[in-house]
């Protein structure tokens, strides 16, 4: 069990191991608290899993342009007059690190769902799992105390690489609220597919979600295996020694024909 206690300012968390489970749930156990009245506090907590480990950033503590999955428990209402949600707000967002999170207007023109999450100063525990399986991301909560998972976002079609690190961070400004995260549980789902969903759901280079367009870019080239770079050498060799036996074939013509206009 690992406990951060997030209060003023940024303090952030950072699992040490990449994880390399290709369908997992993370569960969180996490308290929010502190003196302020209606939305006088904040500003929230992240869960992350993302390619690199954490940076200290201005996006609940981490760096923007993030690349991977970010849940964000959002405590404070940025944008003025908001009339569809209401706060404290859950939301995700997947970043193949050409996107910012827009604080100003909460994170909505990159947000993939979201769910109202009444979470603060509550006197019992708070959960919320993420889990991923097939490339399929759900986030549900128990944040009533009746120990039932309750529905919040439900998004197909995501696509996140293996090897990413699991973290948490937050951020407080001059409106402090503390953020405790008193335990990351992380299990291994074991799911069957068939041989079609095998070739669809092969490893991916950067984070993606299907239907949702995000500025290219450039994924690294995999890396050449043994084989394949003996064949290029060897094919290589094979043509530069070609090309030279043909040289040779055409310079002694050319003497040959020098020769016979000399005579």
């Amino acid at each position: 069990m690992v406990v951060f206690s997030f209060g003023a300012f940024v303090l952030l968390g950072r699992g040490p191991e990449p994880c390399f489970l290709r369908d997992w749930e993370l569960q969180v156990h996490f308290k929010i608290h502190g003196q302020g009245k209606k939305n006088l506090h904040g500003d929230g907590l992240a869960i992350w899993y993302t390619k690199d480990r954490m940076q200290p950033g201005p996006v609940f503590g981490n760096m923007d342009k993030f690349v991977g999955l970010g849940v964000f428990v959002d405590t404070y209402p940025n944008e003025e007059k908001q009339q569809e949600r209401v706060f404290p707000y859950i939301s995700a967002m997947v970043n193949n690190g050409s996107l910012s999170y827009d604080h100003e207007r909460d994170g909505r023109p990159t947000e993939l769902g979201g769910c109202t999450a009444i979470v603060r100063n509550l006197h019992y525990d708070t959960f919320l799992v993420i889990r991923y399986v097939k490339r399929h991301l759900t986030i549900m909560m128990d944040i009533d105390g009746k120990h039932e998972w309750r529905d919040c976002i439900e998004v197909p079609g995501v696509r996140l690489p293996r090897g990413y690190y699991f973290g948490t961070s937050s951020i407080t400004g001059d409106l402090s609220d503390n953020h405790d995260v008193i335990s990351l549980k992380l299990f291994e789902l074991t799911v069957e597919r068939t041989p079609e969903e095998e070739k669809l759901h092969r490893d991916v280079f950067l984070p993606s979600v299907d239907n949702m367009k995000l500025p290219e870019m450039t994924a690294p080239l995999p890396p050449l295996s043994g084989l394949a770079l003996f064949l290029i050498v060897f094919f290589s060799l094979v043509f530069s020694v070609f090309a030279i036996v043909i040289g040779l074939i055409l310079y002694n013509k050319w003497q040959d024909q020098s020769r016979k206009r000399f005579y």
